[in-house]
């Protein structure tokens, strides 16, 4: 938070009449333990008066109200070895987001807790969860109640709903959204006065009323922001792409972080891979050309599959863009919601829908379940080997691989293109046959026991089946993916 934002919320809460379930006021030094209990009892407080965060403020006189400042520093505290931040990270469960925040204001310092709310269930500390019951602090389990409350609450959190920054004017709302990129990007005339401008932000659900100020939502920072590290909750899910001298992690020669919301940086960002990216010279009609190794269309719609499907309740991890030698692999935080065999013809999931939905109508990305096709088909057409799609611990990798002949690809390669040439061929309203194999591989006609070989080894797998079990031909057989 910036310095503005934080002598914002100092004085809003400084204005409420008095302490509350999500507020406390303190004036100098705690204990680590103290500080602990405090935080599950404002992060369960501010779960039952539906606040997003509980804050406990150091130099705020407790009663008055005054502002009288702290001596307390909470980069000075230490648990054995281990920084305090760590340490209550560690014994705060389930594991919740919370910052500290320094500020000097009028000569008096202040810090300032802020812990996000409980979600469905109670945060404890040590074992034990907390309540602020009045003036006082409370075991959770004294007061049923209030614990059943916290775990009746509707388990959905919608991640671009939320608010990113609380109660700023409309002059920093123009500061932190990058508004005529939004209007240009929706290809809207940008409005001629500042409340014009608003008044469409609010509506597209980028920010909304506070009062006489304004919230900035997820959607609108993570999509608008001129630049990302302005907005604490989000700074880490900034896209990083990174290359790589070999094959391997052990020497990068090139690190960018994205610096902008993903609308407004997008194009930028593709612009920058297409540009840094290998390239083979072609000719065509007599001109040469340098054509990108990796193609470019399956590229983009990776990427914005990533930013779009992500699990934003991950936290430090971001999606990102590694680039190899021989492969490019593109990653981000969370699970598919579906099969990964089943990514050509399942009908889409999307944690995110109001992300992908407007993704979709900046046509960023592609129409539902329309993109992964495209991805296929220009592996196809390029006649690389087939992505490879993989569901990791947190996380889900796709991973486009550079030109390879069909003997230098592996007999896993070669499976994984059979069994997807299947699903395009059968989302298509076609059939693969060991013909249209030959012409995805590029296999000479003569060589077709090459294919046959490779069909053979994917049925083994069970990936694909006869769409005619009963036909004896092979030679004009017709196969379909196992899920026909």
């Amino acid at each position: 938070m910036t310095k503005a934002e934080l002598e914002i919320l100092l004085k809003d809460l400084q204005a409420l009449q008095k302490e509350c379930e999500w507020v406390e006021f303190k004036h100098n030094n705690f204990k680590p333990d103290e500080i602990g209990e405090y935080l599950s009892a404002l992060s369960n407080g501010a779960s039952l008066k539906n606040q997003p965060y509980g804050y406990l403020v150091f130099g705020v006189e407790n009663g008055t109200h005054r502002l009288i400042g702290t001596k307390y520093n909470p980069h000075n505290e230490k648990i054995g070895n281990e920084e305090l931040e760590n340490w209550l990270s560690i014994n705060l469960l389930p594991r919740v987001d919370f910052q500290f925040y320094e500020l000097e204001s009028n000569g008096l310092k202040f810090v300032i807790f802020r812990i996000q709310k409980a979600r469905s269930q109670p945060v404890t500390f040590k074992g034990e969860a907390f309540i602020r019951v009045g003036s006082y602090k409370k075991p959770l389990r004294n007061h049923p109640q209030k614990e059943k409350a916290i775990w009746s609450q509707d388990n959905f959190i919608c991640f671009e709903k939320e608010i990113c920054v609380y109660g700023v004017n409309s002059d920093m709302i123009l500061q932190y959204i990058d508004y005529p990129a939004f209007f240009d990007l929706l290809k809207l005339p940008l409005p001629e006065d500042k409340k014009g401008i608003i008044e469409k932000l609010i509506q597209e659900k980028v920010i909304q009323k506070n009062g006489g100020n304004y919230d900035i939502t997820n959607l609108g920072a993570i999509l608008f922001a001129k630049e990302i590290a302005l907005f604490d909750d989000l700074s880490r899910k900034a896209l990083r792409v990174v290359f790589y001298d070999g094959n391997n992690k052990i020497k990068t020669t090139k690190e960018q972080v994205g610096k902008k919301g993903y609308a407004v940086g997008f194009e930028g960002l593709i612009r920058f891979l297409e540009e840094q990216l290998p390239t083979n010279e072609v000719i065509n009609r007599a001109l040469r050309q340098n054509v990108s190794t990796y193609p470019i269309l399956a590229i983009r719609e990776l990427v914005a599959n990533a930013l779009i499907h992500q699990d934003f309740s991950i936290k430090g991890s971001s999606p990102m863009v590694e680039v190899f030698s021989n492969r490019i692999e593109i990653t981000n935080p969370g699970t598919p919601l579906i099969d990964p065999l089943r990514f050509v013809d399942h009908s889409p999931e999307s944690r995110n829908e109001m992300l992908a939905g407007f993704m979709r109508r900046l046509n960023i990305c592609e129409e539902r379940g329309s993109g992964i096709d495209k991805v296929i088909f220009q592996c196809e057409f390029n006649q690389l080997p087939a992505p490879d799609i993989i569901e990791g611990n947190n996380y889900t990798r796709i991973i486009l691989y550079g030109m390879q002949t069909i003997k230098d690809m592996d007999k896993k390669d070669k499976i994984r293109s059979c069994y997807l040439h299947s699903c395009l061929k059968y989302v298509s309203g076609e059939q693969m046959t060991n013909q249209s194999l030959r012409v995805r591989f590029g296999i000479a006609e003569q060589n077709y026991p090459m294919v046959s070989r490779i069909i053979s080894d994917t049925m083994d797998e069970k990936l694909i089946k006869y769409r005619d079990p009963e036909s004896r031909s092979k030679k004009y057989a017709k196969y379909v993916p196992f899920w026909a």
